[in-house]
């Protein structure tokens, strides 16, 4: 299927486009300077089937917001996978815009369980349930170096298609983890990323049952500074999507209530393990 340009995907969304151009609006609402931030949140993005991929980017160019991108080769609407060549412009243009990408896993694999040695007690090997690659919605097991390979895997492959280092952060598909879990994925590089409370901003849900002025309202009332905000390039089983409703207003009622976005790169939780990160990758070249 041939590329979404930019005439079709203005056209899908007239309303953030310039009639003329259909490159973004003029009139963003205002960013707040870096050095007059005092109440930061991180809004990140897991992928999905990227069907507001186009929307979301546009947004963010438009209100000059920077974000986290945690990435696994998904199905998607168009272009065969997340990861595909077809999805590789889209991926430089964001990181070549300062956005952050991260791993996601390479198949969004899912943790189920831990799996112990009998005689040790130690958790040698997981066992885990990818919804994609070649073992899409198959439980197996693999070792502790296997599951790191996985989130290496796709961490390869946005830095390939990028030219841009990513991040020493993955988030774990679904959230689900197990402390040994997040052990072995530091012991392989990675620090584990979640999500606050009030960050979770609801895309996932059933739309007939939370509405998108419901999970505006809710995000608008509750975050807080420094939330890490969490929602996803497209959710196949929400009937009235999220992202064309509810990002916008979400991100310019934010700035309105004083706060800033910045990039998990920012986080204070995770600038001393990203800077340990890459002056021991610096130290082995």
């Amino acid at each position: 299927m041939a590329a979404v340009g930019v005439g079709a995907w203005a056209a899908q969304w007239p309303l953030l486009a310039d009639a003329q151009t259909g490159l973004p609006a003029a009139g963003a609402a205002k960013n707040i300077a870096a050095s007059a931030c005092s109440k930061p949140v991180y809004l990140t993005f897991d992928t999905g089937h990227m069907g507001i991929a186009h929307l979301v980017a546009q947004v963010l160019r438009k209100h000059k917001v920077t974000v986290t991108f945690f990435a696994a080769n998904e199905r998607t609407k168009e272009g065969g996978s997340s990861l595909s060549n077809f999805w590789a412009p889209w991926w430089k243009a964001r990181a070549d815009e300062g956005h952050m990408l991260a791993s996601h896993t390479y198949d969004h694999m899912y943790w189920v369980a831990d799996i112990r040695d009998k005689a040790s007690g130690q958790v040698t090997h997981f066992k885990v349930r990818p919804s994609a690659g070649d073992r899409a919605n198959q439980s197996f097991v693999v070792s502790v170096a296997e599951y790191c390979e996985e989130i290496g895997r796709a961490a390869r492959r946005l830095e390939a298609m990028t030219g841009h280092k990513t991040l020493p952060l993955y988030r774990a598909p679904g959230g689900k983890t197990s402390p040994a879990l997040i052990a072995a994925a530091e012991q392989g590089g990675y620090k584990q990323v979640g999500w606050a409370s009030a960050g979770f901003l609801g895309d996932e849900l059933p739309s007939e049952k939370y509405p998108n002025d419901r999970l505006l309202a809710q995000a608008l009332q509750n975050i807080r500074s420094g939330d890490i905000l969490l929602a996803h390039l497209g959710i196949w089983s929400r009937q009235d999507p999220w992202a064309p409703a509810v990002l916008e207003p979400l991100i310019t009622g934010l700035l309105e209530r004083g706060f800033c976005f910045r990039t998990l790169a920012e986080h204070p939780a995770y600038m001393p393990w990203i800077a340990q990160a890459r002056g021991h990758a610096s130290g082995k070249k």
